[in-house]
């Protein structure tokens, strides 16, 4: 809606009653046949006034819109079709309002039942029309529901391209490009199991039917399966279930339609699946990976997060976007300080945290006191890279056991260590789910604790 600088804007007062006028702006001008909108508000109160301007000129904004939508529509399919309709159901919904009704589709008011309210309709519509005149288009879609419904026509793959560029803009705003694009690979994987086990169907043709197949679907696969692979886990299923639903209420929510009964309430497994969780045991990192030599040869960078990884118990996305202001060598207790950024985010609220740099790991920051800039954004990179290196060298006591099994490593020794439960939390950027009373402790106190666990290591190891 234009911006309301004066609380007044479009309000005229005749008499006792309010009414709407308002300059067609300029450029909608040719596409509407009136100078000037005029709409008895049909009230004396000022608060009143104020609201149902605010209704129609939402309404005559989205209106207008659509218009200009339409008229750059060759052919009247596309994208820029999909816009017109969108932007006159909104302006439908809102004039409605306005007139103290709620948009309803012609279909159902023309039920038996809804004889009374639709007579009701019919005598404002005339009354806006004035004595001897015609209703405005706009008046007639939004009182006797004939603005098309947007999502009559528009696909799950359409409807997600717009989730993807406008819906869920904020979502995105804070993240990074490749937190972008990890985000959006997510969602699509979901939204395309849907379209192919039920195809790409209008949003609206999806019924509580067509949601309950889908779910039997999900319930099979978490059932033994015939080839040998392993059964879906219901976390796995929830997910994808909950990406679709998402899609659905949030595109009728963008398009004004709030009454919308979602087709896949209710839908969750609560069943629980073991996760393997590998970790490296200390003897392991001790005998096999601090091994002077052992990574001769590889980029300095990922030999520096390597220690990194292994003494402060970081996430590796969170270690290789340190900024040269995140990584405090002069301070008192040298440490690194787990920050979001404007374009980039943390996990979670808690991830944010300071790590003393102890043993191995402050060596190699000094190595590398301005962060790791060829690999910044790149993680996903960087743990290929670390991947294959440690596949070469033969350091994966097994299948399960991945980069980020340094992490769990690091948790595993900070409890066989005696370590405060708030202090590990506060280390590994955990929720703390005991009340709060400190900080998890003062960076002297953090340190102290960090040096009972940290791993020997020969002199030469980093050099």
């Amino acid at each position: 809606m234009a911006e309301l600088r004066d609380p007044d804007r479009f309000l005229l007062k005749r008499g006792n009653r309010w009414y709407y006028q308002r300059r067609v702006p300029n450029q909608f001008s040719h596409l509407v046949d009136r100078a000037f909108v005029k709409v008895s508000l049909k009230t004396g109160s000022q608060e009143v006034a104020r609201l149902r301007r605010d209704q129609l000129a939402e309404a005559d904004d989205q209106y207008w819109m659509a218009l200009a939508a339409e008229a750059g529509s060759p052919g009247g399919r596309g994208p820029a079709l999909r816009a017109a309709l969108e932007h006159r159901y909104k302006a439908a919904i809102s004039r409605a309002m306005a007139y103290g009704f709620s948009y309803k589709p012609a279909e159902p008011l023309a039920e038996s039942q809804a004889i009374a309210e639709l007579m009701e309709r019919i005598r404002m519509l005339e009354a806006q029309a004035g004595k001897g005149g015609d209703p405005r288009r706009a008046d007639a879609e939004a009182l006797l529901g004939g603005s098309p419904d947007p999502s009559s026509s528009i696909t799950v793959s359409e409807a997600f391209e717009l989730y993807v560029k406008r819906i869920a803009f904020d979502d995105q705003y804070n993240k990074s490009e490749a937190q972008r694009r990890s985000w959006e690979k997510t969602k699509r994987t979901s939204i395309n199991y849907f379209i192919q086990q039920m195809g790409d169907l209008p949003l609206s043709d999806i019924t509580r039917e067509k949601a309950l197949e889908y779910r039997d679907w999900w319930m099979e696969k978490m059932q033994p399966q015939a080839d040998g692979s392993a059964p879906v886990a219901p976390n796995t299923a929830n997910r994808h279930i909950g990406n679709i639903r998402s899609l659905y209420e949030r595109y009728f929510k963008h398009i004004g339609a709030a009454d919308v009964e979602d087709p896949f309430r209710d839908f969750y497994f609560s069943g629980k699946t073991e996760v393997k969780r590998a970790s490296f045991s200390n003897e392991w990192v001790r005998s096999r990976i601090l091994v002077p030599g052992l990574f001769d040869g590889l980029r300095l960078e990922l030999r520096v997060i390597i220690y990194l990884l292994i003494e402060t118990g970081a996430r590796l996305s969170e270690l290789v976007n340190l900024r040269p202001e995140d990584i405090r060598l002069n301070a008192k207790v040298p440490h690194i300080a787990i920050r979001p950024e404007q374009n980039r985010e943390l996990k979670t609220d808690d991830s944010r945290r300071d790590i003393p740099l102890v043993g191995v790991a402050e060596i190699a920051m000094r190595a590398y006191p301005e962060g790791f800039p060829y690999y910044y954004d790149r993680s996903t990179l960087v743990s290929a890279n670390l991947m294959k290196a440690f596949r070469q060298r033969k350091l994966l006591p097994s299948s399960d056991h991945v980069i980020y099994s340094f992490r769990h490593s690091f948790e595993d020794r900070m409890l066989e260590g005696g370590l405060d439960y708030g202090l590990r939390c506060a280390l590994m950027g955990h929720k703390n789910n005991r009340p709060e009373y400190g900080m998890g402790g003062s960076l002297e106190y953090r340190r102290a604790e960090l040096l009972k666990i940290a791993h020997p290591f020969e002199a030469g190891l980093f050099s």
